[in-house]
């Protein structure tokens, strides 16, 4: 009986073990860092839109300002294409939010495209939700704007 020769296989083998394995962790190391990319990137944003808001001068510019503030955070994480949307939310003695005692809470959902999912599967993106809320407590001690006569 003759024994066949084997020696070459081997490499083979290790080479498709490799292709196999190696490409579905590299995309899924690729989803987790984008995941978490954008992770910070809506925390950053829901921190700079509580801190813009608590800083306008009404509620108006506030909410034209805290919208602001968040897209330039998404972007300047380098999460261009991040969808976010903010609700701002206002605990507030007479509904002003801008006054002494006043509690705002500012809410940013958002969501991440995986990479490359689209380019395999031939399907729509798949997109990971996130969120992050901050609350900005206004001091009981700051100077309220004056309330209009009218």
């Amino acid at each position: 009986m003759r024994r066949r020769d084997e020696s070459g296989s081997a490499l083979v083998e290790l080479s498709w073990l490799a292709i196999i394995l190696l490409v579905p962790l590299i995309w899924l190391v690729m989803s987790v860092f984008e995941v978490q990319r954008g992770a910070f990137a809506t925390s950053a944003a829901a921190r700079a839109a509580g801190r813009a808001y608590a800083l306008a001068p009404d509620d108006a510019t506030g909410e034209a300002r805290a919208r602001a503030a968040a897209e330039q955070v998404l972007a300047d994480q380098g999460t261009r294409g991040q969808r976010a949307q903010v609700e701002i939310s206002c605990d507030a003695p007479g509904g002003n939010c801008h006054v002494g005692t006043s509690v705002i809470t500012v809410r940013v959902d958002s969501g991440v495209d995986l990479p490359f999912f689209p380019a395999i599967l031939g399907k729509g993106s798949a997109t990971f939700s996130l969120d992050a809320s901050h609350t900005v407590p206004i001091g009981q001690y700051v100077e309220s704007a004056p309330e209009d006569p009218e």
